[in-house]
């Protein structure tokens, strides 16, 4: 294979696991955006099977899913290699989507209804889980030129995307549908759309199934984890409580904020969202791209102090205009800030943890903190009210948790590894450390491709 179709394969299965990314956050934040629907069709409150079932829904699953998928997928992925971990995150979030998509209504199957509603929940927080683990790992070891920043970016990129891809299907469902129709048939016409994920996860995955899997050893890997790692696993910990917090407070939150509190009208917070997810998108590759240049050490640290100390003056902008540019310049700012840290983010736990233990380092890291503090995020914010001495509460969260990434970024256990020896520079040379003849006495030298962190 020449070194050209090499780096051509590369590319492709950078855009597959985008393609795929896409998809999979789709089909995950389509349910918040038609929960109203689904609760009236499928969880009657009259029914105290469906009270519980909505809780269960709510927090219950959602704890325990995602660190479930990151423990079960994370492992499958550095054993079995990242493809094919990939292509079963797809599968489950499909079969999550689909048994949506068909669940009878509750009139029609009774508490059945209520009980497929939650396999499905629970397949696709196991599938969400294990998504950022395989993911990450994916992208920032396929980079083609040393560029992983710039790979990793793609992570929080697509899920941007995904934002605005779901709202613009349900804006135009509900602009095409009666009330009438959304509340028979058309609140299932999203989760239609979003079975397309398993036919692209398969077809667009599978050239990395077939390929090189990243590792080959068989130990225990939550026992290396934290016999060996535990501090890194710490300092990713630390990264990810401000990966978690930034996004929800300053960009899913920003439009419940801006109209309940600072009188801000929905068409303005809408159109601003939507503005501001192209802002996190672009922004998110251009933390990549910087994090390549400068280290990714320096692009946290930089976007960290910035998300201490910026939110605060942002959000005091809305007190003062109400108006729709206004709240444009304030999503785009803070969209803007949030991506200078979520698109460094991917490459920055990625490094902390060698190849074998990569993909379970990230995926438990990540949705441990997610778990932990974003199920709590709603009453903290409630509980600091709209503002503290005049600092918005989102502002305050989003602080508090900078200042433990900034104390995890300035730990001694953060020593990301040097890009070269994360990403494959081509996928050409990847081929040839498998398929070249083995030399005398059986074992391959090792190169710079074949590196891992120690």
């Amino acid at each position: 294979m020449s070194r050209t179709a090499g780096v051509k394969i590369g590319k492709v299965q950078v855009i597959a696991a985008c393609i795929g990314n896409l998809l999979e956050w789709y089909d995950f934040s389509v349910y918040a955006l038609f929960a109203p629907y689904i609760a009236r069709a499928l969880l009657p409150p009259s029914d105290p099977l469906s009270q519980l079932a909505q809780s269960l829904l709510v927090f219950a699953l959602g704890a325990i899913a995602r660190p479930l998928g990151a423990l079960l997928l994370g492992q499958f992925a550095d054993r079995r290699g990242r493809g094919p971990a990939l292509m079963l995150t797809c599968l489950l979030m499909g079969a999550g989507t689909a048994l949506i998509l068909f669940d009878p209504p509750y009139a029609v199957a009774g508490r059945a209804s209520i009980l497929i509603l939650c396999l499905a929940r629970l397949l696709q927080g196991i599938s969400a889980g294990g998504e950022i683990g395989g993911a990450a790992a994916f992208l920032v070891e396929r980079a083609g030129q040393g560029r992983p920043g710039f790979a990793g970016s793609f992570l929080q990129a697509t899920m941007g995307l995904s934002n605005m891809l779901g709202a613009a299907v349900a804006a135009g469902t509900v602009a095409l549908l009666t009330d009438a129709q959304m509340a028979q048939w058309g609140w299932r016409a999203p989760f239609a759309i979003g079975l397309a994920i398993i036919p692209f996860g398969i077809i667009l995955r599978r050239g990395d199934a077939r390929g090189r899997r990243n590792a080959t050893r068989r130990g225990p890997i939550l026992g290396e984890l934290a016999t060996h790692y535990g501090g890194r696993f710490m300092a990713a910990f630390g990264l990810s409580l401000l990966w978690g917090a930034a996004p929800y407070a300053l960009v899913i939150y920003l439009p419940l904020y801006a109209q309940r509190f600072t009188g801000v009208t929905p068409y303005a917070s809408y159109v601003a969202s939507l503005i501001g997810n192209l802002a996190l998108v672009a922004g998110s590759l251009t933390a990549g791209t910087l994090a390549d240049r400068i280290g990714v050490k320096r692009m946290l640290l930089l976007a960290t102090l910035m998300l201490i100390v910026l939110p605060a003056p942002i959000l005091g902008m809305l007190r003062y205009d109400h108006g729709t540019p206004t709240m444009i310049a304030v999503a785009v700012s803070l969209c803007g800030l949030v991506a200078l840290f979520v698109g460094a983010a991917p490459l920055g736990i990625a490094s902390l943890f060698p190849a074998h233990i990569r993909a379970t380092g990230i995926a438990l890291s990540y949705n441990a903190a997610v778990s932990l503090f974003g199920g709590f995020a709603p009453a903290l914010l409630a509980s600091l009210g709209v503002a503290w001495h005049g600092v918005p509460s989102a502002a305050i969260y989003v602080a508090i948790m900078g200042l433990l990434a900034l104390a995890a970024l300035l730990s001694p256990p953060f020593r990301p590894a040097h890009a070269a020896r994360i990403a494959e520079n081509s996928m050409d040379d990847a081929e040839k450390s498998i398929t070249a003849p083995l030399p005398e006495g059986g074992r391959l030298p090792l190169t710079t491709k074949d590196e891992t962190l120690s």
